[in-house]
């Protein structure tokens, strides 16, 4: 059973793209629990992010609940031959080398963009961080969107929809809050 999908979210796929997605996570041993909140525009952010196995199982429940999600990646994921297929399954190229101002970018995208469903890993990293990055944060804050946190759990194989979260006044104070979410949850080792 899927969870609930708000009437405003961005939609995307049709029943065949559902299938396979629901097929994808119960070959992987997955399930996913909660309800996406009813926004039209948001911020979802993704942790544990230990491996490369989480982007089948994210890209599985992207398809099965027909999400029309875009996720930031590295600008290399993009290069040929297989960057078409990164674009088309919602990926927007990041270079992290060069001084752009992706948070500003992203902001700017949101107020053009009457839907949007961004995806971020807040550790910017599969390696164990024990501080998060906070461009997230300062986009939802810009765009004025919620940050919706979705927890993968290797331990259970669970992906779990949080409820929205308003980001307030103290960057530190509420990337804390955030992160206190996902405390004890197991990600993917080797």
């Amino acid at each position: 059973m899927l969870p609930n999908v708000g009437h405003t979210v961005p939609r995307s796929g049709g029943p065949i793209a559902k299938a396979i997605g629901i097929l994808g996570l119960k070959v992987l041993g997955w399930r996913i629990e909660g309800d996406i909140p009813d926004h039209p525009r948001m911020v979802a952010i993704v942790a544990p992010h230990t491996s490369n196995w989480d982007f089948p199982v994210g890209l599985a429940a992207r398809f099965a609940l027909r999400l029309d999600a875009s996720w930031l990646g590295k600008h290399t994921l993009f290069r040929p031959p297989f960057g078409w297929i990164m674009r088309a399954w919602g990926g927007i190229a990041v270079d992290r080398s060069a001084a752009h101002d992706v948070v500003t970018q992203t902001i700017e995208a949101f107020k053009t963009r009457s839907q949007v469903f961004l995806v971020i890993t807040p550790e910017g990293t599969r390696k164990k961080v024990s501080r998060w990055r906070t461009g997230f944060w300062h986009i939802a804050k810009g765009a004025g969107v919620p940050i919706v946190p979705i927890v993968f759990d290797w331990g259970t194989r669970v992906i779990h929809f949080l409820p929205a979260f308003t980001p307030r006044e103290n960057v530190d104070e509420d990337v804390a809050a955030l992160q206190s979410l996902y405390a004890g949850i197991r990600g993917r080792t080797r």
